[in-house]
């Protein structure tokens, strides 16, 4: 049985959005590698204004979680954007969310084109969809 897309299903409560944040800012070829914390900050700023449009009732509730590693550490918080610094890898980062976010019962989306993170955080049950979820193409 295929399942509806993500989109199409009612939400039981909000899902759980974590971003691979290096990952969706390598996916666009734009100078990033000149300033990763700025290019973080961008897609930060673009999260955004996804969350304000998820307050306002335009998209279903979910929570957007940014995990940044690296160079792009020191990112602040927004409203409707918890940003996470990973210590180190920052897939790791995400698979321990998506564990906490399976052993709560909650769904959960990993938004990276990362292979082996997809294969990881698929045996949690997370769901992935690709950077163009967050950033599509300019």
């Amino acid at each position: 049985m295929t399942r509806p897309p993500i989109e199409d299903r009612p939400p039981i409560e909000a899902r759980l959005l974590i971003v691979d944040g290096a990952n969706v800012v390598g996916s666009v070829p734009d100078g990033w590698w000149r300033d990763r914390r700025a290019a973080a900050v961008r897609l930060r700023d673009r999260l955004a204004e996804r969350a304000a449009d998820t307050a306002a009732g335009a998209r279903p509730a979910e929570e957007i979680v940014l995990v940044v590693e690296g160079a792009a550490r020191g990112v602040a918080s927004l409203p409707g954007v918890r940003v996470e610094e990973a210590p180190g890898s920052g897939d790791d980062r995400i698979v321990e969310l998506v564990a906490a976010a399976a052993g709560e019962g909650r769904r959960c989306v990993v938004v990276t084109a990362d292979r082996e993170l997809r294969t990881r955080v698929a045996a949690y049950g997370a769901e992935c969809a690709g950077p163009r979820t967050v950033r599509p193409a300019d």
